[in-house]
């Protein structure tokens, strides 16, 4: 099965069901925390430009938003990010952590970088596979939003991170002349974690289905 497919199914179950869907957007929310306060480890204290300014900024406001967008389900709360209040927990927490290590390997495998070179090429690298991601998970969950005619849209998420991804396209040719072969390997090793993360999803909502029909 496609993982379009997969995720539409998933949602399909997710959305109607306020419980699971702010937990849902909890998760999301949580990642794009992550994915800024990554930005803000990258960042060089004298030279940083204001495209890493205005991505970490939009990260940050990504996370604030999905969990602002909590209060359109009745009677839901989302406090923080701890294990309760998030859907496959261990492997929300993990994924973005566990494709920068895996960039960061490979980069150091195939390019011999280190340092400063090391972390510029795993924050181009990981933030490329993330937002090509973003732009078909937040497509299919709007879909989904859509369908089921819910308060929740992430419609200004999606043409931000449309811009994104063109960002990132520009600073990876100016970073390696192989940087769609480079950034084709880091998509791989995403696709590998994304789906692992969608199982245990999947597994996740089974489980409290499961539990609420007890």
């Amino acid at each position: 099965m496609k993982q379009e497919e997969q995720l539409k199914e998933l949602l399909d179950v997710i959305v109607p069901s306020d419980e699971l869907h702010a937990k849902w957007l909890n998760s999301l929310s949580m990642m794009e925390n992550t994915g800024a306060r990554k930005i803000s480890k990258f960042e060089d204290p004298v030279y940083t430009t204001e495209m890493i300014l205005k991505h970490a900024a939009e990260e940050a406001r990504h996370a604030w938003y999905l969990k602002k967008q909590i209060n359109k389900l009745e009677g839901m709360t989302c406090p923080d990010y701890s294990y309760p209040y998030l859907l496959a927990p261990v492997e929300s927490h993990h994924y973005l952590n566990m494709l920068d290590v895996e960039a960061c390997r490979y980069l150091k495998n195939n390019l011999q970088l280190q340092g400063r070179a090391l972390k510029h090429g795993a924050y181009l690298l990981v933030t490329y596979a993330i937002e090509v991601r973003a732009d078909m998970l937040y497509g299919v969950y709007q879909d989904a939003l859509t369908r089921f005619n819910s308060k929740v849209n992430v419609k200004s998420i999606i043409l931000e991170e449309e811009g994104h991804l063109a960002e990132m396209e520009r600073m990876l040719v100016a970073f390696h002349p192989e940087w769609e072969r480079l950034s084709a390997d880091m998509c791989k090793v995403e696709d590998r974690l994304f789906r692992a993360w969608l199982d245990a999803v999947k597994i996740y909502e089974g489980q409290k289905a499961h539990v609420a029909t007890i």
